[in-house]
């Protein structure tokens, strides 16, 4: 039973393997998780990875590692706001925690052993001196001293690197045109870095898994625009939550990455589970729609057969053949998520009238609840306004309560067009609506959207 259900996954995830094969993701890895346990399945998911053909830069941190060796030296951890304040004295033992925290994770790249998931893995990791860093200044009368900023990244470097199979591995550490060396923030490079290589996609681990509200709630995705709200509305923040990780994937997107992940690095797999099933196991922010609605084409009629069929088994559609959904393609919208098709729904005008007639609305069993039927609808009408029609109709004998709620009144078959009235099936007695649509309002916030 194990071995079988082993074998759907992988054939589950094969459409994601192909779909991320050679994309470029940024890895970033907070310190914390260096000498933690997890690193050994960290480790062994980015080789897996790699494996799949994926090109990956990590970018790790190591604040826990330089706090435990300036307490060692007996130096102070100095910070304002949030960041250190590296003095040139603390600098010389930051390249010492810095430079342990890296050569550990070399080791960890290094393994091989026979009945280890590394086994045979032979992966080229390659570190340089990538990024450039200047001084981060003076700041509220606060002399930052040897903390740095990022000021250029060698992206050419980077992808000549990755191009050649190698893993990237950088470290929080600047190089100046002084020839100084400055204290950076991992995740100012790791974004930095994200936008320089034109990364589609920023992984950052953090120790809670998926955002979460005030309320526990979690969030499977977020938009640019929701992700942003989110930082800034910090009520709703739960207090057990770090946002650091968030944080940093709004600025990645907002620089061009399409797509950052947040994914709990104590969670064992959570990474192939976010990149190789269709809902992931952490929190996503994009730039762009994730969930596609757009014209169906031919080649969907087997994903709008899967949708229909159920609903035409009991009933609640109208039974149509794969050579009728073939000739009336171009008037179906589809929702598209991940390649699947999630959701759909037809727009027939009424040639010579103001109507036209909404059928087919089905969405995927997993994805009923949230709002989509209710988007793709709303996609329907502005296609009909822009097709000149001022009245939908749509014709349902077990779904009435939902178009009650999208805003269709009940109607009467008196009031369609004559040709509809005529089509119209005795059998089923099914009931009918309507709704007007205001085309110049829609054609208004059509033009105001663009």
């Amino acid at each position: 039973m194990q071995e079988t259900s082993d074998i759907n996954w992988l054939r589950q995830a094969s459409p994601y393997i192909h779909k991320h094969r050679g994309k470029i993701a940024v890895v970033m890895l907070p310190g914390e998780f260096i000498d933690d346990g997890c690193i050994t399945h960290i480790i062994d998911d980015l080789a897996l990875l790699t494996s799949l053909g994926m090109k990956l830069v990590v970018v790790h941190g190591a604040r826990p590692q330089i706090e435990d060796t300036l307490q060692q030296a007996g130096l102070e951890n100095d910070y304002h706001k949030g960041s250190r304040i590296t003095s040139q004295g603390q600098m010389l033992e930051v390249i010492k925690a810095v430079g342990q925290a890296r050569l550990g994770l070399e080791a960890q790249f290094s393994c091989g052993l026979p009945n280890s998931a590394m086994h045979g893995s032979r992966l080229k990791v390659r570190s340089g001196n990538f990024v450039s860093a200047k001084p981060r200044g003076v700041i509220d009368g606060v002399d930052y001293q040897f903390t740095g900023e990022v000021r250029s990244v060698d992206a050419e470097g980077i992808i000549d690197e990755i191009c050649d199979g190698n893993i990237v591995l950088i470290s929080p550490i600047g190089y100046s045109l002084t020839g100084e060396l400055f204290n950076v923030s991992f995740s100012d490079v790791a974004v930095a870095v994200s936008k320089a290589i034109s990364a589609d996609k920023l992984i950052a681990y953090n120790d809670d898994g998926q955002i979460r509200d005030a309320n526990q709630n979690c969030f499977h995705e977020l938009t640019l625009l929701q992700c942003k709200k989110f930082l800034v509305e910090t009520q709703r923040h739960s207090k057990s939550h770090s946002y650091f990780s968030l944080e940093a994937c709004h600025r990645a997107c907002d620089g061009g990455v399409p797509r950052a992940h947040i994914i709990s690095a104590k969670e064992d797999g959570a990474v192939l589970k976010e990149l190789f099933t269709r809902d992931g196991s952490g929190t996503m922010i994009y730039r762009d729609s994730y969930e596609t609605i757009r014209r169906a084409r031919i080649e969907d009629v087997a994903g709008i057969l899967s949708l229909i069929e159920p609903l035409e088994a009991e009933g609640i559609l109208v039974k149509r053949s794969r050579e009728l959904l073939e000739t009336e393609i171009n008037c179906f919208t589809v929702m598209e998520k991940d390649n699947l098709i999630i959701g759909c729904a037809a727009l027939y005008p009424i040639t010579g009238t103001k109507f036209a007639e909404v059928a087919c609305v089905a969405m995927h069993t997993e994805y009923r609840g949230g709002g989509r039927a209710s988007k793709l609808l709303t996609h329907v009408e502005r296609q009909s306004a822009r097709l000149g029609a001022s009245t939908l109709f749509v014709l349902t004998t077990q779904t009435a309560h939902w178009f009650l709620e999208q805003g269709f009144v009940e109607s009467s078959i008196e009031l369609l067009p004559s040709v509809r009235q005529q089509l119209y099936n005795l059998q089923r007695k099914s009931k009918i609506f309507s709704k007007y649509i205001n085309i110049k309002a829609t054609t208004i916030e059509l033009n105001s959207s663009d």
